[in-house]
């Protein structure tokens, strides 16, 4: 039988789709592209922005107008969220509790043709769900998922509600898994997972934190770089920093989340830090790295956000000075008190506000990459495109080389940054 993934959302979801597609394999599915005729279909879901919700029930109803006959599999957030509500949609329902036992459910609804909906409460305690990966195709990294769930319960932050408590990874499960990764050729791991901070916390008896994680895996044969997911700015203490820069195969590319540049809307939506906070951590990983790449999210448009909270927001992205940043306008998410907030602001004006924040980001961003011009740095090619080998230095900027540069997919070479391109940097090699 045909297989078709689809995956909406974050790099942990990703992964979640990546692990499902091999569970798939190994019980005799052939997984084909999302494009194709298949006999099975799962979309991978995401609740985090109304947009989620949307393009989630696009697809799903568009793979049910065009293949009728197909099984359809939702999974993920938006799966957890609206559990049964969900089953004219689909056949099988899976929400971020029994992604693992995919296989198995498929063969009970195709026995039976009777819809199923797998869907339970994440209650505190309950274990991190083993899911695996040993591939990951068309690149030269892969993510590693080592923790699951939050506990912080932002105002206008679902996720809790949907990915549950937090939940780690047992330090040997994922060096097993690095392990397998490394020996199928992956150079780069990247670690992910929903509050990666948390690393650790609910391991009972246990000590470990995330820097317990990046050791373990930075002391694998093999593995060239590890890169870190989203962290909060708290995370970056001055022991925490000093010990990654005694880590060599640590990226200095950090994702620092911000939501907003104003301490008064920080406040509203209980982020767990203030801009003087947040400025301290991102110098101290400066410090340590001194042209690291700090990228973040911003949440614009955010309850009661006046024009003052706006340009405050601006000026500290200006004043950080980030290599990257993405935006999202507020969305109301059901049931978080955000949503319940005077103020909530008309859609136009988000949307204004982000169109300007994302063009800021831009001008940030260039900024960033003029400070590497010129500079010689390690490049890890993935690709080649036009003719033209690709791949990123470990701050994460996209690299095209020279026509004529001589590489293999892996193979780390120095390279001199001569320019711009629309998605990053030119280079040639140095021998």
């Amino acid at each position: 039988m045909k297989a078709a993934f689809h995956t909406l959302g974050c790099k942990v979801n990703q992964y979640d789709t990546q692990a499902i597609r091999e569970l798939m394999v190994q019980a005799g599915y052939t997984p084909v592209s999302f494009q194709e005729d298949a006999d099975v279909y799962v979309i991978n879901t995401c609740t985090v922005t109304g947009t989620g919700d949307r393009k989630s029930l696009q697809l799903a109803r568009r793979i049910r107008r065009e293949h009728p006959s197909a099984v359809l599999v939702l999974c993920g957030c938006l799966a957890q969220k609206q559990g049964e509500k969900l089953l004219p949609e689909a056949d099988l329902i899976l929400g971020t509790q029994y992604r693992g036992r995919i296989v198995e459910l498929l063969r009970q609804y195709m026995e039976h043709r009777i819809p199923i909906c797998a869907v339970s409460p994440l209650l505190p305690g309950m274990p991190f769900e083993p899911l695996y990966i040993s591939e990951v195709s068309g690149h030269t990294r892969a993510a590693v998922k080592i923790q699951e769930g939050c506990n912080n319960h932002c105002t206008y932050c679902i996720i809790p509600s949907v990915r549950g408590p937090i939940r780690s990874r047992p330090l040997a499960d994922l060096k097993a898994e690095v392990h397998r990764l490394r020996d199928a050729g992956f150079k780069e791991i990247v670690l992910t997972g929903i509050h990666l901070a948390s690393y650790g916390k609910d391991l009972a008896g246990s000590q470990l934190s995330l820097l317990d994680a990046i050791e373990a895996v930075h002391a694998v044969d093999g593995v060239e770089r590890i890169r870190l997911g989203s962290l909060e700015p708290v995370v970056a203490s001055d022991s925490f920093c000093r010990a990654l820069g005694s880590l060599p195969k640590v990226c200095p590319q950090f994702h620092l989340a911000l939501q907003s540049g104003s301490d008064t809307v920080l406040a509203r939506m209980k982020r767990r830090y203030n801009t003087t906070q947040y400025l301290a951590a991102a110098e101290r990983l400066r410090s340590v790295f001194p042209l690291a790449a700090l990228t973040t999210d911003i949440l614009t448009g955010f309850p009661g956000e006046t024009e003052q909270e706006y340009q405050e927001t601006r000026d500290f992205i200006e004043k950080i000075g980030y290599a990257r940043i993405h935006v999202f306008p507020y969305s109301p998410r059901e049931d978080t008190p955000a949503a319940a907030m005077p103020g909530q602001l008309p859609p136009d004006l988000k949307e204004r506000r982000a169109r300007e924040l994302i063009a800021l980001g831009r001008h940030v961003a260039r900024k960033y990459l003029e400070g590497w011009l010129h500079r010689e740095t390690m490049l890890l090619p993935e690709e080649k495109i036009n003719g033209c080998w690709e791949g990123f230095t470990p701050e994460y900027i996209r690299v095209t080389l020279s026509p004529e540069a001589v590489c293999e997919s892996g193979k780390a070479v120095k390279v001199r940054l001569t320019g711009f391109t629309p998605e990053g940097m030119s280079a040639v090699r140095v021998p």
